[in-house]
């Protein structure tokens, strides 16, 4: 009797509370429109879910792995047609592989906290992905699966614990690092209405996805004790369609959003970015052989602040080079077609502008031997002001390609960004056509440094 009471209660503790009706001050599912702009065609409907659906996840007594059970076998019940509720404080310390989705509502109001106790742990039992050595402690995909919160509440958030990773990759480059969030082949779905902290890695990946929107985000990295942040991308789409990032707050040391290859069909629009790498295509043509296509993308209404780069595309040269210990390449294929930056304010930043297809290499001389096997065609920045940085004043940005043939129809207007100095911005310029850039050009530093992350 005994063994099957303490069987009873482990099943009990195990699976979800269900409700018969809507919990009590559980958040209505947002509505999210694309706006102004959207990605080519209207979002799939995400049909109502089920009134008497709900799966309730409770916190646990384990001080740090108390919910990926809990929260694997709630998506189960309530998967296809139900909603899952995170009202709770959550310790995860175990992948969460959640790829089988099907019409599914995910209401996070509470907080869930990613272990950081063994980070070789994770480096062992993230799930892995090809590009640029990644991983992540969760995965989410399927179809029609909407994630939000309430950001008039001082939780909805999802803690990756950084400070530990970024403290371990001082002695250890090659550390395998988790995102804190994917999208892994959704068809369909939306996140909004939360607060993401300290990413080890980037703070999301939207991968093999179509149909997505994400709006009203709060992302923030912040170290302590003098440790350094590392790669805390806000958003990076891979091989993703008809995506929609917009009206959210990004405070970071990375790219404030990046499209990595195979990104179509792409609008981001009014962000806030703070501390950034810019909003950057790329990098691309980093793996020898293999086709990079990115077309299709409408950056509109950003402002940055405090970052190295505004509008940015970085291209690998023509040749393998190497970089840093767990990311080196070059010789990639493709292009990079159909852009407008539109919109932009500057706050000191290093470059207002940056077009580099010598990414991963600082010598430019070695880039225009091996000019990139990858063509910029087709790209319009207008309507840019602010302010850069002194850090390379009079210097207001670099428009470099690597050959004559590898960059056609670059087009710069109305840019009224200003110098600390005071003096008349320049760029330097390289293999585009000048007639096209509404800004003056000056030859290039040669060992001008754009091949940092």
């Amino acid at each position: 009797m005994r063994v099957q009471s303490i069987a009873a209660a482990a099943v009990a503790l195990l699976s979800p509370q269900s409700h018969a009706a809507r919990p009590e001050g559980l958040p209505e599912r947002p509505i999210l429109e694309p706006s102004p702009y959207h990605a080519g065609q209207a979002l799939p409907v995400s049909p109502p879910r089920d009134d008497d659906r709900f799966c309730h996840v409770r916190a646990g007594c384990h001080p740090r792995d108390d919910a990926a059970p809990r929260i694997l076998k709630a998506f189960e019940v309530c998967n296809d047609g139900g909603t899952v509720v995170l009202d709770q404080v959550y310790w995860i310390g175990s992948p969460l592989d959640l790829t089988f989705l099907k019409h599914v509502d995910v209401v996070i109001t509470g907080e869930v906290h990613f272990d950081d106790t063994d980070v070789y742990y994770w480096a062992d039992h993230s799930f892995k992905y090809p590009y640029q050595n990644t991983s992540a402690f969760w995965q989410i995909g399927g179809e029609d699966v909407n994630i939000y919160g309430d950001l008039s509440n001082d939780q909805s958030l999802i803690d990756g614990h950084g400070q530990a990773y970024w403290k371990e990759i001082e002695t250890n480059t090659t550390l395998r690092r988790p995102l804190l969030f994917v999208f892994e082949g959704l068809e369909g779905g939306s996140m909004s209405n939360l607060r993401m902290r300290n990413p080890p890695f980037w703070f999301n990946l939207i991968a093999n996805s179509t149909d997505i929107i994400v709006s009203n985000m709060d992302l923030e990295a912040v170290a302590t004790d003098g440790v350094k942040i590392a790669n805390s991308d806000g958003w990076d789409t891979y091989r993703s369609n008809r995506v929609v990032i917009q009206d959210s707050v990004i405070n970071n040391t990375d790219d404030c959003v990046s499209f990595k290859p195979n990104s179509t069909n792409v609008v981001v629009q009014g962000l806030v970015c703070h501390g950034s790498h810019g909003i950057s295509i790329g990098s691309l043509g980093q793996y020898k052989g293999l086709t990079d296509i990115v077309e299709n993308l409408h950056i509109y209404n950003i402002s940055m602040s405090n970052a190295s780069d505004g509008a940015r595309i970085k291209v690998w040269p023509g040749i393998e080079t190497d970089f840093q210990d767990n990311l080196n390449g070059g010789g990639g294929l493709g292009w990079v077609r159909n852009v407008t930056y539109d919109l932009f304010h500057h706050e000191n930043n290093d470059r207002a502008i940056t077009i580099t297809q010598c990414y991963g290499q600082k010598n430019q001389t070695l880039c225009n031997e091996f000019p990139a096997n990858l063509t910029i065609e087709d790209i319009t920045m207008k309507n840019m002001w602010g302010t850069t940085s002194g850090a390379y004043d009079p210097r207001a940005g670099t428009l470099v390609c690597s050959a004559d043939d590898r960059c056609s129809n670059i087009r710069v207007e109305n840019v009224t960004v200003t110098v600390p100095s005071g003096e008349s911005p320049v760029y330097d310029c390289l293999h585009v056509d000048e007639s096209l850039l509404d800004l003056t050009c000056v030859a290039p530093v040669i060992d001008r440094d754009t091949s940092q992350g």
